[in-house]
Formats: C-alpha cells, sequence, structure tokens
C-alpha cells in the first residue's frame, strides 16, 4: 500500500510569517533612522505578507470549519449513544419487571394447579389479579358461560380485597363486544372511544368506568368466560398490562376448564344419570352429617322411602325404555316438590326413592308425603301413544323420634314403606 503524502504542518507556515515580520520590522527600523527609500521595499514587503497570509487565513477558516462539524458530529453520536444507553437501561428495567412478574405467573400456575373446585380456582384467580393490578379503585370481573344455557354471567367480582355488587350481572356493551369478537381489549378512555355509545353504557351501570381491559377465557376455540379490569380513571392501562392480563387468562382459562370437568365427574359419581337424582352413596353421607347436626340442635329431621307399585309390569307391558321413562317423569316430580333449601332427593336403587328433609317435624313430613302421593297419582304419563298413570307407596320415619342413627333411620322407614305395599299400595304409613 501506497502511504498518503504528509500534508504541511501550520507551524511552518507561521514561523516563516514571523521571521518575515521581524525581517519588515528592520526595514521599518532602518528606513526611519538611515534611509527613507526603504519604505517602498517595506510596503511591497507588507503586500507579500498579506498575501501570502490570505490563504493561511483560508485554510485557518476550513480547518475551523472542519473541526466545528466534527464536534457537532460528535456530539450528535453522544446524543445517540446516550439515547441508547437510556433505551437499554429502560428495556433491562422493563425486563426484570417481566421476570419478576413472570415469576409470579408461575406462582399463580401452582396455586391454580392445586384447586379442584371451581369457587377454589375463582378464588385463586381474584387473588392473584388483584395482586398483579389492584389498586383501590380498580374492579376485577371474572365472567364465565353458563354450561346449560351458554349465557355470560359474573362468576366474582372484587375491588381490592372487597367484594362489589355488579349491576350489569351478563356484562356491558364492553363484555358483549369481548364476547362477540374473543379478542383482548383495551380502553383507555371510555369518553373518547369512537366505537362505544357512552351515553348507552351511563344508562346500563351506575359505576363509573373510563378505563378497562378485557381478556376472553379460551381454551382451544372453547370460550369459558372473560376476565376483565376496569378503572374509574382514565389511561389506567397500558399494552403491556393487557398483554400480561391475556396471559393471566390463558391460565386461568385452563384451571377453569380442569375445575369444570372435576366437578362434572363428581356430579357423575354422586348421581344417577338416568333420573339426575344423587345416589345412595351420597345420601349416606348427607345423612351421617345431619344427624350428627341434629343431635347438636336437638333438632328433629325426617326422612320418607318411597316405591313405585307394581313397576315390573309396567316394564313387562311397555318395555325398559318405557320403564325409564316412568322412572324420569317421577324424579322430576319430587325434584319439584321438594325445594326446600336442605331437601335431599336421591334414588336409593332401582324403582325405589328416598328424601332426606332436615328440620321437618314427623307431622308435617307425613302431610307432605301424602300430598305427593297424590300429586304422582294425577300425573298422565303417556307410554306408546296410551296414557298411563304410576302410584307410589311412602313411608316415613324421622329422627330421634324413630331412629337414633342413620342405619336405624333408614329400616324404620323401610319397614313402614313395606307396611303401605302391605297395606294395598298407593298410601302412606309411618314407623
Amino acid at each position: 500500500m501506497t502511504e498518503k503524502p504528509k500534508k504541511p504542518s501550520y507551524n511552518f507556515y507561521f514561523f516563516l510569517a514571523t521571521a518575515l515580520i521581524l525581517i519588515l520590522v528592520v526595514f521599518f527600523v532602518f528606513a526611519i533612522f538611515y534611509e527613507t527609500t526603504f519604505f517602498i521595499f517595506l510596503a511591497v514587503g507588507l503586500a507579500a505578507i498579506l498575501l501570502y497570509l490570505f490563504p493561511i487565513y483560508l485554510r485557518l477558516n476550513k480547518k475551523q470549519a472542519e473541526i466545528v462539524l466534527q464536534s457537532q458530529n460528535l456530539e450528535e453520536k453522544r446524543n445517540l449513544v446516550e439515547a441508547e444507553i437510556k433505551e437499554e437501561k429502560s428495556f433491562i428495567g422493563s425486563l426484570r419487571n417481566k421476570i419478576a412478574l413472570y415469576g409470579e405467573l408461575r406462582v399463580l400456575t401452582e396455586r391454580l394447579s392445586q384447586c379442584l373446585s371451581l369457587d377454589d380456582t375463582s378464588t385463586a384467580l381474584s387473588e392473584e389479579v388483584n395482586k398483579f393490578f389492584g389498586e383501590k379503585e380498580r374492579t376485577m370481573i371474572l365472567y364465565l358461560f353458563h354450561p346449560q344455557t351458554g349465557e355470560l354471567g359474573i362468576f366474582s367480582s372484587h375491588k381490592g380485597a372487597m367484594r362489589v355488587n355488579i349491576k350489569s350481572k351478563k356484562g356491558d356493551l364492553y363484555d358483549q363486544s369481548v364476547m362477540r369478537a374473543m379478542q383482548p381489549l383495551l380502553i383507555e378512555d371510555t369518553k373518547r372511544d369512537y366505537r362505544f355509545d357512552e351515553e348507552k353504557m351511563a344508562g346500563e351501570e351506575t359505576r363509573p368506568v373510563r378505563s378497562l381491559m378485557s381478556a376472553p377465557l379460551m381454551v382451544g376455540k372453547k370460550a369459558l368466560g372473560i376476565l376483565r379490569m376496569d378503572s374509574p380513571h382514565e389511561k389506567n392501562f397500558t399494552t403491556e398490562d393487557l398483554r400480561f392480563l391475556t396471559t393471566i387468562a390463558d391460565v386461568g382459562a385452563v384451571a377453569i376448564e380442569n375445575a369444570q370437568l372435576y366437578e362434572r365427574l363428581e356430579q357423575l359419581a354422586i348421581k344417577d344419570s338416568l333420573t339426575g337424582l344423587y345416589l345412595r352413596r351420597y345420601l349416606l353421607e348427607r345423612l351421617s352429617i345431619e344427624v350428627s347436626r341434629q343431635m347438636h340442635r336437638k333438632g328433629e329431621m325426617s326422612f320418607l322411602m318411597f316405591d313405585l307399585d307394581k313397576f315390573k309390569q309396567y316394564n313387562d307391558k311397555f318395555g325398559h325404555v318405557a320403564g325409564d321413562i316412568v322412572l324420569r317423569a317421577v324424579a322430576m316430580i319430587l325434584t319439584d316438590f321438594f325445594r326446600q333449601p336442605g331437601d335431599l332427593v336421591c334414588r336409593y336403587g332401582g324403582e325405589e326413592f328416598c328424601v332426606l328433609m332436615p328440620d321437618c317435624p314427623k307431622v308435617k313430613a307425613v302431610e307432605l308425603a301424602e300430598a305427593l302421593r297424590k300429586k304422582v297419582a294425577e300425573q298422565t304419563i303417556v307410554l306408546r301413544r296410551e296414557k298411563t298413570r304410576v302410584t307410589v307407596s311412602i313411608g316415613v320415619a324421622s329422627f330421634p323420634k324413630d331412629a337414633i342413627n342413620p342405619k336405624e333411620l333408614i329400616h324404620k322407614a323401610d319397614l313402614a314403606l313395606y307396611q303401605a305395599k302391605e297395606k294395598g299400595r298407593n298410601q302412606v304409613c309411618v314407623a
């Protein structure tokens, strides 16, 4: 490679100019004291020096302009570096926050994995969401779709640690929008969002809402509900908040589906698939609990045992499918008839049913049993286009008048039922 020629040093030019000036000064002194004609040489010399210094002056100006430009470029680069450093610091801070949040998300996932019931799952999800986003005036709402009707409804709502009552039980315009699109929604200011009619919202909800974020609870393509946070203040949520809420909603949706499946399995384990009534195993558990409770309170409860009269004839005449129709019809009558809090209707086995009535005296239980017997006898059941009727025999026993433990109570009611059958069926007998 050829070396670039070195530029002459400006020190040399200054040294040369200084030497010329000194010579002129000597000429000037000589012209004053000795020979005036030397002023001509002095003028010529000055002119020569000026001609010599002028290009140097131009070069100095150019060099100074280059230095200023370089200085500006360096300042600009310094500003860019400072901006990059600031951005990096912001990114590092954001990354640290994300690491902390996702660490808490891991805690949420572990906690939700330990919840089996829907209530426990909802409580855990609500508490953890409030930890992430909760403030005094922020409200968290969890909506779930009803498994039978498919309608959206509030499952839980909290403001901080306190439960709050929400007027729009099936969701407002914002929730309906999320439900239709099944996409996350962020509104920084409800008064300036052209997508929604604020006047209509004011009529739906008395609670002030200025900003909100909402995320659907989805498992695959299955919609389970909506998770929402709102605030009475504008610009209270960011895009990053919505992104994290969506992540929580994804985790929560899986936990909610697991809880729903678990509860469904529990229902299948304790309920009869044909009639929808509770099975004998669950009855025995509840009966033991109620006996202990009545003993502690010194209360009274009653127990009814039912049996369909001549049910075998129905199966022989119309077939087993018709027999199932009769069992379902009687189960619906029982469910509709015994609606008091605590009443438990069970299918004891085959065509036998029973009802546990806590806090019900024996006298009242006999009256209810008689009313039920008449209602069943009056019910018309169509089997193969033929109108038929069924009757029931009922045995009544109570605790502690007739029995002092669950097993004895069932036995006394069964004896009373056998007595009713012996007397001709379609009647009520008391232990």
